[in-house]
């Protein structure tokens, strides 16, 4: 009968262990992945500006040559990420795209210009820098017009800026949320202890000697969450990449290590500092505060 009863003590210690351990690091891996998702704010930030397009159209009497030779020029001012040319041809493909095969019949001379859309460097997607470019390349004889629509650069800045401080509001409100939540885990845990605690006390026990084994849990406690988090996380990863396509570019890989050591240095100290906070609290509690 002792034993049996032994058993299920220990069954018991065991489940509850390894339920503060998968709770621990279900916290920790929202955590990494809403580091993740701040770390690379900036970059899908930037890939929407360089991805907007400034359409420059060239006078009816360029050729091909002015054109590429302008191409050139443009490939290497500082403000220029990407140059791509537009011939007649491509530009009469998508009009036909857009209107019909039947457009074309109505013009004896082909009336689609030579036009280069340009991609402009995240540092230059402004109102005051885009007009910059604009008067810029609107001085070349070849350019009859430089179209950028200023309203949708302005609306997308602004986008942009509201959901990069949602992102990080909800960010900082995740971290708080999984610090309380680990803590409260340890809490409990050591909580359920309250009369082993007591016990040594009454025996003499110091408060450093009471504290010692269960640093040393909480130490393996986080530190095993947290390596789960980071497997899961590595794993969610390695999903990403491989199902990313051409979106991987949108990804900062150099980030992942530095997220994977927050992780595992958090993952311990908020269980460390819980449990030796807990301890403390514990050993100065009376016998009647006990069975609260």
């Amino acid at each position: 009968m002792k034993n049996d009863n032994s058993k299920m003590v220990g069954r018991r210690l065991i489940r509850s262990y390894l339920t503060s351990v998968i709770s621990i690091s279900l916290v920790l891996f929202l955590v990494a992945l809403a580091l993740f998702a701040w770390a690379n704010t900036k970059i899908l930030s930037n890939y929407f500006k360089e991805n907007s397009v400034v359409s420059v159209i060239l006078k009816s009497n360029a050729t091909e040559t002015q054109a590429q030779d302008l191409m050139k020029k443009l490939q290497e001012k500082d403000f220029v990420k990407k140059v791509q040319y537009i011939s007649r041809e491509q530009g009469e493909k998508e009009m036909k795209h857009l209107l019909g095969e039947d457009f074309m019949e109505v013009f004896t001379t082909s009336p689609i210009p030579i036009s280069l859309d340009i991609n402009l460097k995240s540092d230059y997607f402004a109102k005051d820098s885009i007009k910059m470019v604009r008067e810029l390349i609107s001085k070349d004889p070849l350019v009859r017009e430089v179209t950028c629509q200023e309203s949708l650069v302005e609306a997308m800045n602004s986008n942009l800026d509201k959901i990069g401080l949602v992102v990080a509001a909800v960010i900082i409100l995740l971290l708080v949320i999984s610090v309380a939540l680990i803590a409260n885990t340890v809490r409990l845990n050591i909580h359920s202890k309250r009369f082993t605690i007591h016990t040594m006390r009454l025996v003499g026990a110091k408060r450093n000697f009471i504290r010692k084994p269960f640093l040393r849990q909480a130490f393996w406690q986080g530190a095993i969450a947290a390596l789960i988090a980071d497997l899961f996380f590595a794993l969610v990863l390695q999903y990403t990449w491989k199902h990313a396509g051409d979106m991987l570019g949108l990804f900062n890989k150099e980030v992942i290590i530095p997220i994977f050591a927050i992780v595992f240095v958090a993952g311990i100290v908020i269980c460390v500092l819980t449990a030796s906070y807990m301890v403390g609290k514990l050993s100065d509690i009376s016998k009647d505060d006990l069975y609260l």
